[in-house]
């Protein structure tokens, strides 16, 4: 008998849901195993009703739910609720859904501010009301999906690599439980290194890094030895998928940016990066912009709001 199966999308992009596309050959081949009983990107299920006769959201059981982006409204913490209400497993997909995602930098601001911002400008009428019909109230920041519901199994990524979908899925129709290592980027970046205590300051990344594009990656000196913020250290590996890569920003020749959130689920980005530059003794006060490492988990109070309008 298929496994049905579940999704729905919150405060997210999709981006988490062609990933699932991206499977390809992969989903052709597990379809006759699943049944999608409601997931937005894939079919048409509507939460109250094909003919909105419901009053209340209606999602059927499954077994297996997944659920990308964060909680940052009244109708998502609704419809996160009655996800892990209706799926025996829930599945966090994305770094929205584990980690706030980039969604969450609006933790740095309240929601006055962000209102002022885009409805009480220069150029909009000051005394204009803030659209309030038929929208869902905003939460007061942006929660991952675990500050409100239950959560059996974490997929981080921006989106998550189809390769790491498939491995989860896999597991769970052969009734196991899937376990994606713990490992950081930099515990699978190839480029070379030539040992700490050789950069005292961060710089920008507006300068071209030192490498030749005609030699591989492997060649590369490692971006951070060379000054730039690369996040790697603290960032969980996976956006290569299981094929071996070298990571995909790295192999771009770019810093790490943290997509994948940290390494372990309850890790802080921030500070362990700040522990990680100040042990090899580089200037923390050099950092251009110290929000940027929580840029993809500024959830689980990670970034709060001030006055200022800062972390």
């Amino acid at each position: 008998m298929p496994v049905k199966i579940a999704g729905e999308w919150l405060n997210s992009c999709s981006g988490c849901e062609i990933a699932i596309l991206n499977l390809g050959e992969t989903l052709l081949d597990l379809l006759p195993q699943l049944e999608f009983v409601h997931i937005p990107v894939l079919i048409d299920h509507k939460h109250f009703g094909q003919l909105g006769e419901k009053t209340e959201i209606d999602i059927p059981k499954a077994v297996v739910g997944l659920v990308s982006g964060g909680i940052r409204n009244e109708e998502h913490l609704e419809v996160a609720r009655e996800m892990r209400k209706k799926c025996d497993i829930l599945i966090a997909l994305g770094t929205c859904a584990t980690h706030g995602g980039i969604p969450a930098l609006i933790n740095r601001f309240s929601n006055r501010e962000l209102f002022d911002r885009y409805y009480h400008t220069e150029s909009t009428d000051p005394g204009a009301a803030v659209p309030a019909n038929g929208l869902s109230p905003l939460l007061d920041r942006c929660y991952a999906l675990d500050e409100h519901i239950d959560v059996d199994i974490y997929l981080p990524g921006c989106p998550p690599h189809p390769d790491q979908i498939a491995t989860a899925v896999l597991a769970l129709l052969n009734g196991e439980t899937p376990e994606l290592p713990f490992r950081s980027v930099c515990d699978t970046c190839p480029t070379r290194r030539e040992g700490k205590g050789r950069v005292s300051a961060i710089k920008r990344f507006t300068s071209r890094p030192d490498f030749n594009p005609d030699e591989p990656v492997d060649q590369m000196r490692c971006l951070l030895e060379q000054g730039y913020l690369c996040t790697g250290p603290v960032t969980r590996a996976g956006c290569a998928g299981n094929n071996g890569e070298a990571p995909r920003c790295i192999s771009a020749r770019v810093p790490c940016r943290g997509c994948y959130g940290p390494v372990r689920q309850e890790g802080n980005q921030l500070l362990d990066m700040l522990n990680a530059l100040a042990s090899n003794g580089i200037d923390i006060n050099t950092i251009p912009d110290r929000d940027s490492l929580l840029r993809f988990s500024g959830a689980h109070n990670r970034l709060v709001h001030t006055k200022e309008g800062g972390r």
